[in-house]
């Protein structure tokens, strides 16, 4: 698989997940947060819909912009603080439920997907 098809891959991820977040926000609080968490408040959904507008942004990046291997080294290593994040509110601070483990496959398979596009990207 070539660096550019690896790089579309990770724009899949963040255009599927964070399209479900910019379009439907109250879906991922109600699906993906445990019910003692749960937030009705505009400002909640608000922030959800931030949250995928943002994934959404670098989704067209990926799409459009040329990674480097800098580049796949770089969003590799920036990924790993989510590791850390989806650690925290599932089993320290148990705030996300099994739903949204999702979020932490979908951290894992980019992360693959930059170890990959390092090791074929020709610059």
């Amino acid at each position: 698989m070539s660096a550019r098809t690896t790089q579309y891959l990770i724009g899949i991820v963040f255009a599927v997940l964070g399209g479900w977040a910019l379009l439907a926000p109250q879906s991922v609080i109600d699906l993906g947060v445990r019910q003692e968490f749960h937030s009705e408040d505009f400002l909640a959904t608000f922030a959800m819909a931030c949250f995928g507008a943002q994934a959404c942004l670098f989704a067209l990046v990926a799409f459009t912009a040329r990674f480097t291997r800098r580049t796949f080294a770089a969003y590799g290593f920036a990924l790993l603080p989510f590791f850390v994040f989806n650690y925290w509110f599932y089993f320290v601070v148990p705030v996300l439920n099994e739903v949204m483990l999702l979020d932490f496959f979908g951290n894992f398979i980019m992360l693959g997907l930059c170890w990959h596009g390092w090791r074929v990207c020709e610059e």
